[in-house]
């Protein structure tokens, strides 16, 4: 999309030659943003899908995350990185000293509109983990979510070893419209969490284990095979993906109550 084609595009909406909608329809699928020989931005995700585009670091050196992020920069509400380690961090606020760093979570962002009140989406998402070392995939899912505008809650170390932690916080899982249940060894505690809520349980399979969870195949496994009703399931230590995949079920319950209320 050039910016004669843009022109173009708004002098049709101007003339009454194509409405708002259908603009924007056509606006859905602008082409991409080259920075170097080595990256291609999607500017327009956001518009397509609700979420912009988010950088994934590793394999990335620190000057191209650094130019990837500043020409995103005010093209959308966020611009996270994830997976950044600490000295990877600490070389990109050298020229971005604005730049934030979520240590668990191994995220950096810039900007952050979607915090402001008004930019909030509706809908709560409940956050569990099995065990303490769950927390860094957790916090993935955390951070990625609050980043995009939803409102978060924790709990974490309420695994199966020990129930009647999980029973005594069952005001926080009944509160959440979208539950993200992180857990590795034998990834039993979102079976327990689906069947016992009422509303979307996301399954996130970590890592953390003996040598026979298999880096997280073994949760990933059981999770798959729930008897529990209502469970998806991401891949290993996904708590990014998770977290986008409640913001769309979020989005869309959103969507369809203002239909409703048109109606």
């Amino acid at each position: 999309m050039t910016p004669e084609a843009l022109k173009q595009l708004l002098e049709y909406v101007a003339q009454g030659y194509l409405s708002p909608i259908e603009a924007l329809n056509k606006m859905r699928y602008f082409d991409f943003e080259t920075v170097g020989n080595y990256a291609k931005i999607d500017n327009h995700r956001q518009l397509r899908t609700g979420f912009p585009e988010v950088i994934w670091g590793p394999g990335k050196t620190p000057e191209q995350i650094r130019e990837i992020m500043q020409t995103m920069q005010g093209r959308n509400p966020v611009v996270m990185a994830t997976r950044i380690e600490p000295q990877v961090y600490e070389e990109l606020r050298r020229e971005m000293p604005d730049l934030e760093y979520y240590r668990e979570a191994r995220i950096c962002a810039l900007d952050g509109r979607y915090r402001s009140a008004e930019a909030q989406s509706v809908g709560v998402i409940g956050i569990l983990t099995a065990g303490t070392a769950d927390i860094s995939v957790a916090e993935e899912a955390a951070v990625t979510a609050s980043l995009s505008g939803f409102q978060v809650k924790r709990l974490w170390d309420v695994g199966v070893a020990g129930i009647h932690r999980l029973l005594g916080n069952w005001h926080l899982i009944s509160d959440a419209d979208v539950l993200i249940v992180v857990a590795g060894m034998e990834g039993a505690l979102p079976s327990v969490v689906a069947g016992l809520a009422d509303c979307p349980v996301i399954a996130v399979p970590t890592s953390i284990g003996y040598g026979a969870s298999f880096n997280g195949l073994a949760p990933l496994l059981t999770m798959l095979n729930s008897c529990a009703a209502g469970v998806g399931v991401v891949n290993i230590d996904n708590g990014f993906g998770a977290a986008i995949l409640a913001g769309q079920i979020l989005r869309v319950g959103e969507r369809l109550n203002r239909k409703m209320g048109q109606e």
